[in-house]
Formats: structure tokens, sequence, C-alpha cells
């Protein structure tokens, strides 16, 4: 693990985990979402060992970062008008463009399909690893497959020791959830998987997106082949299990988080609370092990703390997490998509 600063990354650092990439290895790296896994993009063989680190099934695709527009062309068929109204308005940041493939991306990186997930992450370490590697890389989150994706280097070193070559230590990062995921070779364009930035901005700019159903599925939804990493297979769920508590008012809400998380504790269940600012007060933190995701009124701040607090409740020890659910404006949409999958669809209405 080679801790560089976030800001001024150490050029002999960069160069080191560089080496890394070009020589086909694995490097675990921040951006400004989580932490990736990345291999050189290009190379069938390095990429194989994100997925046999990771454990990560085969057809899952795995998004390629560039670190700079241009590289889009070589990866790419075309690149559409929308493309580059979408790259201007919001790259580098965490947006990931669906394009179809070029013939020199190799088949395992994009899962066997024949389109491709490219972005250009905002984070100066990634870019600067991304330019010195020479070569686009393929990453996905850098933890077991599965599990809540990890924010900071802690978390990479608890679920991939030993199973990579090095870490890239910038402490933690900003957004906290993964990038939102926009397909671009459908009329209109379509989310396939909301995140760190809002349905709402990308309206704007585009006129008419339409959202995936997965993105707001309430229950387990069939996918033959995903388009997008987050849309089949299990995602970010700790060990313990999860109920989702999801209704109109707050009030509704924590009377119902209580009535579950009584019921678990009295059956002698250790129960975790994921609130928030506004209710951590509403819950007997004598009884349970109470974390808060932040401000209601700030859904940045909940994107930030997920993954961290679902952590810290299963480091915590618990055995089921009762979690509020939150508003689906902004970033709140990719919050609610991240906790209805770790609860496995376990939702409860209040």
């Amino acid at each position: 693990m080679l801790r560089v600063d976030r800001e001024e990354p150490d050029v002999e650092k960069i160069r080191l985990a560089a080496d890394v990439i070009r020589n086909g290895g694995t490097v675990a790296f921040p951006t400004e979402t989580v932490y990736g896994l990345g291999a050189d993009a290009l190379n069938q063989e390095a990429v194989m060992k994100i997925f046999k680190a990771k454990m990560r099934p085969p057809d899952n695709p795995i998004i390629v970062h560039v670190s700079s527009k241009d590289e889009v062309y070589t990866l790419t068929e075309k690149v559409p008008e929308s493309a580059l109204r979408i790259m201007e308005a919001f790259w580098p940041g965490p947006l990931t463009l669906i394009l179809k493939a070029s013939t020199k991306v190799p088949r395992i990186t994009t899962a066997g399909l024949d389109t491709v997930a490219i972005r250009m992450p905002s984070h100066k370490v990634a870019l600067a690893l991304i330019k010195e590697s020479g070569t686009p890389i393929a990453a996905p989150s850098a933890n077991l497959s599965g599990k809540p994706s990890p924010t900071t280097p802690e978390h990479v070193l608890r679920d991939l020791d030993g199973r990579i070559d090095l870490i890239l230590d910038a402490g933690p990062t900003d957004v906290g959830v993964e990038s939102t995921v926009l397909d671009l070779t459908v009329d209109p364009p379509q989310v396939l998987r909301p995140g760190g930035t809002p349905y709402e901005d990308l309206v704007e700019v585009l006129g008419e997106v339409r959202l995936h159903p997965l993105v707001t599925a309430e229950r387990e939804m069939g996918v033959e082949k995903p388009r997008s990493p987050g849309m089949k297979h299990k995602h970010y769920a700790p060990a313990a299990e999860v109920v989702l508590v999801e209704g109109l008012s707050l009030d509704g809400i924590v009377r119902k988080v209580r009535e579950i998380a009584s019921m678990h504790a009295s059956s002698g269940k250790r129960v975790g609370i994921l609130a928030t600012d506004e209710s951590i007060p509403l819950y007997d933190v004598e009884t349970y092990i109470v974390k808060s995701l932040g401000s209601r009124s700030d859904p940045s701040s909940l994107a930030k703390n997920l993954f961290r607090t679902l952590r810290e409740l299963d480091d915590a020890g618990v055995d089921v997490i009762v979690a509020e659910g939150v508003g689906m404006k902004g970033l709140g949409l990719a919050v609610m998509n991240r906790l209805r999958k770790a609860s496995g669809y376990n939702i409860v209405k209040a």
C-alpha cells in the first residue's frame, strides 16, 4: 500500500503503479466515487486477474477508465453527437457512457457484449495513473464481488489483501457511490445504473432520458445479459441481513424501524439501525447500534457515508440492519438503488 497525496500525487509512486499496470498486474486506486481495481483494459490476461481477485461473475462487464476524451475514439466504433455533449458537460466526473465497442477492446472486458462502458474520472490520482500507464484501465470497484463498495483503502485491504499487487492510498473518496451509467446506444438514452451524476442533470443536457426499470425496481428482476455493472448480480450487501423501511413520512418510517428492530432484538439478535441525522435521537442507542448516513436535506452526505456505515455495522457484529429509506431525488436515487439491492429487495412499507 502506497500513500499518495490526492492533490499532488508523487510522480515516483505513480510510475511504480503504472509499471504494474503495463506489466499485466492489478492496482487498486482511488476515484472520486469509490476505489477501483485496475488492470490494462486491452490486455486480456490482465483483465482476467480482476475477475479472479474479486471472484466476479464473468458476465458482469467492467468500466474502462480513460484520462482524456480523445481515448474514447480508439475504444468505440463511433462517438455520437449526444456523447460529445455529455462528455463536455460531465467529464471528468462520475458518469459512465455505454457506446459501441471497437475491435480493440477484448471481449472479456465487455463481458462478451458489443458495447463498452467508458468514463473519465476526476480524481487526480486516477488520472495520473491512467496517463502514466499509457493505456485505458479497466476497473470495477476494488472489493470482493457482492460486498459493499470500498470508499477507503482499508476497505480494499480487508477484501483483497493478498489477492492484488498494489494499493494507492489517497484517503477516503468523495462521492461514495459508483458512477451513473448512461446507455447511448439506445434512443432515447437510458440510465442503467444511478450514481454520482444525478438523473435530473442528464435531462437538463439531453432532454429525454429514460430510467431502466431496474433503477427503481422494488423487487428482483431477471436480466439475461447485463449491459452495465450493478444490473444482474447481488451487489453492495453486508454480511448482515438488511431490512429497508420505506414510507412517505419520517415519523412513519421511524415507527416501523423501531417495531422491526424490537422484534429482532426480542428474538436475541444483535440489531443495527441505519438512521439519518434527523432521526438518530429517536432511537435507543443503549439497545441498538445506531449509525447515521447523514442529513436528509443533503443527499450527497447520504451517498458519501452509505458503504462505510454498512461496513461499520458489519464490523460491529450485528445480525440484522434495519435501514431507513430516503427521498429519491438527486443522489437519493442512487442511495435507494443501493439500499434496495443491499437488502435483496427485503422492503417493508411504513
